[in-house]
């Protein structure tokens, strides 16, 4: 406290003064310039094109794409790839505004994966147009909406720190997104940009695409358990859903006394039978195990019906990939 004689002017303006020279410096500390909030962050610096595509300074890369439906490897523009990615993940006909998001997603799961890994090595290729081994793509359904959904974001990526950031995206998250560990089992720690958050599409995707409803036999279960384990649980006897997730969706199963991972039960059982692994309801009868779900893959990253709905209210593909994905910059790495 700062103690000011009585009736003495000229100590009283000199503690004033320091009260006003204290308040200041506090809030320059937590308000920033002009107490308009927080000081921001340095700006991030953009991260540097992989050396196996780089070339000139802001110059579009040039990419070898393995076409798996000719079994050869073709070179094309980066963008070009982008445009069949944007059209093979996405409806072309869904708002400029989502395919844009799309883009965006896509080009950053590109570079991350070439800088990781060089793309597809086991193809000799930066890229694939097999689902299973990259991205999906297809040229064919590449419309004028895609065009200009990918031209607006031109060379655009979303990087975190300094890092381009893995660009995992769904179709549909349900009533909201999950974390890496929790929808995919990823065991390198969930990234700090991924986050859980509401979805935005919970009334407005189809009945068809929101929920779900899928039985499995005692002996379906088993072989799914042994493949992803490599243990035989014998015959069922017991199924369980021994743990779920911060968003709700069930990460671990127990089938007899063996655990197994959700998601990896999962893809073991059939993604497009299993659509997810939020499961509002289980039920055990016979030698079968009936799952009541919810959305529509891993959930984790981007909801691409979450986009849609976004785009629809008037957010910027910028704003609705900086929705999933927390404290990420978008920067532009070429013209």
């Amino acid at each position: 406290m700062i103690k000011i004689p009585k009736n003495n002017k000229k100590y009283w303006i000199a503690g004033s003064v320091l009260v006003v020279v204290l308040l200041l410096l506090v809030g320059s500390r937590f308000f920033g310039p002009g107490g308009q909030g927080p000081t921001p962050l340095e700006e991030q610096a953009p991260p540097e094109i992989p050396p196996e595509i780089r070339t000139e300074e802001n110059h579009e890369p040039v990419l070898s794409v393995y076409i798996s439906e000719e079994g050869t490897v073709r070179e094309m523009q980066f963008e070009e790839y982008i445009k069949g990615v944007v059209a093979g993940e996405m409806k072309p006909d869904w708002p400029e505004n989502a395919l844009a998001a799309q883009a965006i997603i896509a080009r950053s799961f590109t570079l991350q994966k070439i800088e990781e890994d060089g793309g597809v090595p086991q193809r000799n290729a930066q890229a694939s147009t097999d689902i299973e081994e990259f991205q999906a793509y297809d040229a064919d359904s590449i419309t004028e909406n895609v065009e200009k959904a990918v031209e607006m974001t031109r060379g655009e990526v979303a990087v975190h720190r300094g890092d381009f950031i893995r660009g995992w995206f769904h179709a549909f998250a349900g009533p909201q997104t999950a974390l890496a560990d929790e929808g995919l089992a990823f065991e390198g720690g969930n990234p700090p940009y991924i986050h859980v958050v509401r979805s935005p599409a919970v009334d407005r995707v189809p009945d068809e695409e929101r929920d779900w409803e899928e039985s499995f036999s005692f002996e379906e279960i088993r072989n799914a358990v042994r493949q992803v384990t490599g243990e035989d649980p014998g015959a069922i006897t017991e199924f369980v859903i021994a743990r779920k997730g911060p968003s709700g969706r069930v990460t671990l199963f127990k089938a007899n006394d063996i655990e197994v991972k959700a998601p990896d039960l999962r893809l073991a059982l059939g993604s497009t039978e299993m659509r997810s692994t939020y499961i509002n309801d289980m039920e055990v009868t016979g030698d079968q195990v009936t799952f009541e779900g919810v959305g529509f893959g891993h959930g984790v990253g981007m909801c691409q019906w979450g986009a849609r709905a976004h785009a629809e209210d008037g957010l910027s593909p910028e704003e609705i990939v900086r929705y999933y994905y927390k404290d990420v910059e978008i920067v532009k790495l070429w013209e």
